[in-house]
């Protein structure tokens, strides 16, 4: 397995240069995949905090930057859609949300919304001891033991220091979503429909937007709430 990445060959959510050099920093094993973003690029390329991996494993070295609540030790982390990367010495808290077209951002939040996380539903299955396992996007995976209420495709908002479950979002219509691939990454509005493609076919939703709305597959949407907009300040 190649240990370079190619600026050209990366996921379309990175936000990099893609013409500026040759390569980048490939992201290490972790959550959400290959649509992760290694940790240093946002460091260096996105807030210029840093100029070089050197520079970032000083940082990360001196527990200055926290994932989730966790402090970070491996500049290649990869970070995805709705982390929560805190500064704490700086005062300086960003939840990584989609902008317009799909690629990530930072998108800055308070000290309290920094405290938890969302995480979209893409899994549920019964485990030995009579418990129920969610399966969330970007792999995590939470011990519920009583399961009524949550769905595949629902969103939760997960505390970062005990793990527990603070919030739900029903997937349903009238809930507000937003896209974060595709075409219409980055846009928000309400579920107008869904409709139930017969056989393995992805499922369609319709959303409603302020300049008129979109359709989509199922997969590139995920429940919110205001919160999580960037509008809560």
């Amino acid at each position: 397995m190649t240990k370079h990445q190619k600026r050209l060959s990366v996921p379309k959510s990175w936000p990099v240069e893609r013409k500026t050099d040759t390569f980048t920093v490939k992201a290490g094993a972790g959550p959400h995949g290959e649509e992760g973003v290694p940790l240093v690029v946002l460091l260096r390329d996105v807030l210029g905090y840093v100029d070089s991996k050197k520079e970032a494993r000083y940082a990360l070295s001196e527990d200055a930057i926290l994932v989730n609540g966790q402090a970070i030790n491996d500049e290649k982390r990869p970070i995805g859609i709705f982390d929560i990367l805190a500064f704490p010495g700086r005062g300086e808290y960003y939840r990584v949300f989609p902008d317009e077209g799909g690629r990530l951002a930072l998108t800055e939040i308070d000290e309290d919304a920094a405290q938890s996380r969302l995480g979209k539903i893409e899994g549920k299955q019964q485990v030995p001891g009579g418990q129920t396992q969610l399966t969330l996007h970007d792999g995590t995976n939470v011990l519920i033991d009583d399961d009524s209420g949550y769905e595949t495709n629902d969103s939760i908002v997960i505390d970062n220091d005990d793990k527990s479950i603070v919030a739900h979002f029903p997937y349903e219509e009238g809930a507000l979503v937003t896209a974060i691939r595709g075409n219409h990454g980055g846009k928000i509005g309400e579920i107008d429909a869904i409709d139930v493609t017969p056989g393995s076919g992805s499922n369609t939703v319709g959303v409603d937007t302020d300049d008129g709305g979109f359709e989509t597959v199922e997969e590139y949407v995920v429940v919110i709430d205001e919160n999580f907009t960037g509008d809560d300040e």
